[in-house]
């Protein structure tokens, strides 16, 4: 599975307004974070909850034993672009951490019990990141 070739068609399909093949286009987002060594702008489709005014996104990586890399962007760069739905907009990206990453992190894997067989793939910390508009 060559997983670029599936995020540049995804992000294509996504742009071009109609069905995005084997995804809910009302449960999808567009991240473009800013490369921590390169500098240049990374587009990373994913699943995100709405949670209010924001949107949160899930550096779960399918359990893998290393973060996203789009996660390690925005440590470096809090500052990304989102798109969701019509709308194209800059936001500031937000870990959640302490309680508040507790309690998030326990109502999605309620709500998506497959981030728990991630977790439990991993020894890590799987990452909640806040998107805000900025």
């Amino acid at each position: 599975m060559d997983v670029k070739e599936i995020n540049r068609r995804t992000i294509a399909q996504f742009r071009a307004g109609g069905d995005i093949e084997g995804m809910h286009r009302d449960r999808l987002v567009l991240l473009t974070t800013t490369g921590r060594r390169s500098g240049a702008p990374h587009t990373t489709p994913m699943m995100f909850h709405r949670d209010g005014d924001r949107l949160l996104i899930i550096g779960s990586n399918v359990g893998a034993p290393d973060h996203p890399d789009w996660y390690l962007n925005l440590r470096e760069n809090p500052h990304v672009t989102v798109e969701v739905g019509e709308e194209t907009y800059p936001a500031l990206a937000t870990p959640l951490t302490g309680d508040d990453h507790a309690v998030t992190w326990a109502m999605l894997k309620n709500a998506y019990p497959f981030f728990a067989e991630h977790e439990m793939k991993t020894s890590r910390v799987i990452p909640v990141v806040a998107l805000t508009r900025a």
